[in-house]
């Protein structure tokens, strides 16, 4: 079994204007259901708190921090760049994993190209709606592979799974892949995101279990808190 999360394929060569990079990051021949995961063939829809009414028309990215060139973008902009299809697996930390996921997006190697992260930059604090945050080494940000989605499987993303746009980290469990995202910034220092604050790993790799912090967090504790959350409507 891999004790390590497998890495990625070459970079694909780059297609004429117009048309749409298609990279596919699965293991063929190889283990492709981490330890402790289960197979799913739905798309379960685990988050905390109610499903944000995010208006597209008024939806704005924004890259900050460590950066030579800040920006932000509408909805209507980020579809104007290069766009690319990651098809890949997905692992839930609450154990399921669902296989032969094709996502529609722009490359996050995109737009660092053109935010030009600064020398100092070693960490990414991903924004989203509600104040949520998730955050993740830039070694594990910048990876050609991952996308700002707003498609899955040919349809527009549905709001119960981070529509209009949502992050895609494939190589991490699932909740790194932040939903209803509005911006990032790009940091000298690491800065824990809401989960990571409440028990789970702050790093994520499926292929190392690592699913809870060592204090022992159980998954059941995270469950309790996402469901008092519902409660609070």
């Amino acid at each position: 079994m891999p004790d390590a999360t497998p890495a990625p394929d070459p970079p694909a060569a780059i297609p004429p204007d117009g048309a749409t990079i298609t990279r596919d990051v699965r293991t063929p021949g190889t283990a492709r259901i981490p330890p402790g995961q289960v197979r799913t063939l739905k798309w379960p829809v685990l988050h905390y708190g109610d499903v944000p009414d995010v208006d597209p028309a008024a939806w704005r990215f924004e890259v900050t921090g460590l950066v030579e060139a800040p920006f932000r973008l509408s909805l209507d902009e980020l579809r104007a760049l290069p766009t690319q299809d990651t098809v890949c697996d997905i692992h839930c930390v609450t154990r399921w994993s669902r296989l032969d996921n094709r996502f529609t997006g722009v490359s996050v190697q995109e737009l660092l190209r053109r935010a030009r992260p600064t020398a100092e930059a070693a960490f990414v604090s991903v924004k989203a709606a509600q104040g949520f945050t998730t955050n993740l080494p830039l070694a594990d940000f910048d990876r050609a592979e991952n996308l700002l989605a707003w498609a899955h499987d040919g349809a527009p993303l549905a709001a119960e799974h981070g529509g209009p746009v949502r992050l895609v980290v494939p190589h991490l469990y699932f909740w790194k892949s932040a939903k209803w995202v509005t911006g990032i910034e790009v940091r000298r220092s690491d800065a824990p995101g809401f989960w990571e604050q409440n028990g789970y790993h702050n790093h994520g790799d499926p292929w190392r279990e690592e699913r809870h912090q060592p204090s022992g967090f159980a998954q059941w504790m995270m469950n309790s808190l996402r469901n008092e959350s519902k409660k609070r409507r």
